[in-house]
């Protein structure tokens, strides 16, 4: 277990993790430039173990939490990826139909921590699905750097099209009320973003850190956006003053946050950029959103 403390480390070494997170930087390079910010007991080995997701001790809802029916299921994508696998939840003492969640993983896979927030979510009183976009490559394959190489090589549109078929699936499940939101995380922000622009019986919509959609199809979006961005991502939180003036100049209904001082991946509490205050805050406004526009 590394001692490493996270006041310890500069804001440039979590901005190589989040180049080589987001396949800017291979391993290689990675491990080369962080060799720069290792000293003393700050070794490149200890540096590599504290920046890695830790998914052992951090699930905040157990799989096997007695309060949910939490189960694998497979759902038709005949234009994305054929039998999609996916993690369907519910709690198990809900009285009638609940609305509905999508919830898009980064792009790395379904990995245990898009599991636990899809339980989270359940929890709170909707009926989640949390698709892996990996199932035609074999699924999520247990780390995360082998699943983002894996993610690379799926067809960017084929993947747009299993999660919107998603949405159908549960807008179709017995259990739902048609009332269907989705969130997504890093890569799945922007998922969120798109399904807004292509899904126009979509409910609601909460990108965290998520990619813009171009200006261009801003009017496509008839839900509610409930947008979260983080002060020191200049790379996505950069995109926003456009987006939110196109937002304005088409009429669209939205609430954004800019949390101040906390990274990309801010509410991943699996990874040292994971800031408490900001992901606990921004986990409940997004749960008050859904309860709003999907109850």
């Amino acid at each position: 277990m590394s001692q490493i403390k996270k006041e310890d480390i500069k804001q440039e070494v979590f901005d190589l993790y989040d180049d080589y997170a987001h396949n800017r930087l291979d391993r290689r390079d990675f491990v080369q430039k962080l060799s720069a910010y290792a000293v003393g007991a700050m070794t490149v080995p200890a540096l590599l173990s504290f920046l890695m997701p830790d998914y052992k001790s951090t699930a905040l809802v157990k799989p096997d939490d007695p309060r949910l029916k939490s189960e694998y299921i497979t759902y038709s994508s005949p234009k994305g990826g054929g039998n999609i696998k996916a993690l369907l939840s519910k709690p198990v003492d809900a009285k009638g139909k609940l609305g509905g969640i999508v919830v898009v993983h980064e792009n790395r896979g379904l990995n245990p921590y898009i599991e636990d927030v899809a339980r989270r979510a359940a929890l709170a009183g909707f009926v989640t699905i949390a698709p892996d976009a990996l199932t035609p490559l074999g699924g999520y394959p247990g780390n995360d750097d082998a699943g983002r190489d894996m993610q690379s090589k799926r067809d960017k549109g084929e993947m747009e099209q299993d999660f919107i078929d998603a949405y159908y699936y549960l807008k179709n499940n017995a259990d739902c009320n048609g009332k269907i939101g989705v969130v997504g995380f890093c890569y799945g922000g922007g998922i969120a973003n798109m399904m807004a622009v292509r899904v126009p019986t979509l409910s609601a919509a909460v990108p965290f850190y998520g990619a813009q959609p171009d200006a261009a199809d801003v009017p496509k979006i008839n839900a509610p956006l409930l947008l979260h961005y983080a002060g020191l991502d200049t790379r996505i939180t950069g995109g926003w003053p456009a987006y939110e003036a196109a937002l304005k100049a088409n009429g669209k209904k939205y609430q954004a946050f800019i949390y101040d001082n906390v990274n990309h991946g801010f509410h991943n509490n699996t990874t040292p950029r994971y800031d408490k205050a900001a992901a606990d805050l921004a986990w409940q406004r997004t749960i008050d959103f859904f309860k709003q526009y999907l109850t």
